[in-house]
């Protein structure tokens, strides 16, 4: 697990082709490595890599044809900046929110605009994620723990301060950027709760969820 505070910006050093899969060696500048083990998780971007070897200025990962396909490592080329966080211990401040580093999709940034000395993003989610976007709420992206300033269908709006634009890749962000979303895990698992029985059912997933189900089960009233 990890919190979503970015501890460092890394660069990619390298990657090679393994048959399908990827070895990917990573730089990680400024991030500690002492108490980090081969085995030891680390989030890149927010994508959650097992250390196969250590060294003496980075890491080397291996990256399966499943992280491949749904998420942004792939497109990451040598000297690409990625955010960096060594996995939550018992004595870590929870200063973001629970993050698993297991990316549920890749969202795009559609608007990067000036706000005082903020910078204000709005970014579209594939249609499938839209539902566990909530205003107020938090969402992982690039492995950044943030708050949703508000949402508007597929598309929600992000409220960035200089001190996460200057010590995360946000300040790379433009229009057209492709990043990594994880959803609030709690909004995962809600709604799997929610479909109670029917969740042992071949073919049911939480896209079985509708108001009329809600109200039936005494979450939500008749629109």
């Amino acid at each position: 697990m990890f919190t979503g505070i970015i501890q460092a910006v890394g660069t990619i050093a390298s990657t090679r082709d393994k048959g399908g899969d990827v070895l990917l060696r990573i730089a990680t500048g400024k991030l500690p490595l002492a108490d980090v083990q081969p085995g030891d998780s680390i989030a890149v971007s927010g994508v959650c890599l097992t250390v196969i070897e250590k060294h003496a200025d980075g890491f080397s990962a291996d990256v399966s044809a499943e992280t491949l396909s749904c998420t942004i490592i792939g497109e990451l080329e040598p000297a690409d900046t990625v955010n960096l966080e060594k996995a939550l211990t018992p004595t870590t401040p929870l200063g973001g929110h629970l993050v698993s580093g297991h990316v549920d999709g890749i969202a795009e940034v559609i608007d990067r605009r000036q706000d005082a000395r903020s910078v204000r993003f709005r970014l579209r989610v594939p249609d499938q994620l839209a539902r566990y976007i909530a205003g107020k709420g938090s969402v992982c992206v690039d492995g950044i723990s943030l708050t949703v300033n508000a949402v508007d269908g597929n598309v929600f709006d992000l409220n960035i301060v200089p001190h996460t634009l200057s010590e995360t890749t946000m300040h790379e962000f433009k229009v057209g950027r492709r990043v990594n979303i994880e959803v609030d895990v709690i909004a995962r698992y809600l709604e799997r709760m929610l479909l109670g029985d029917r969740a042992a059912q071949p073919g049911v997933s939480g896209a079985g969820l509708s108001r009329a189900f809600l109200a039936e089960h005494g979450f939500a009233g008749d629109a």
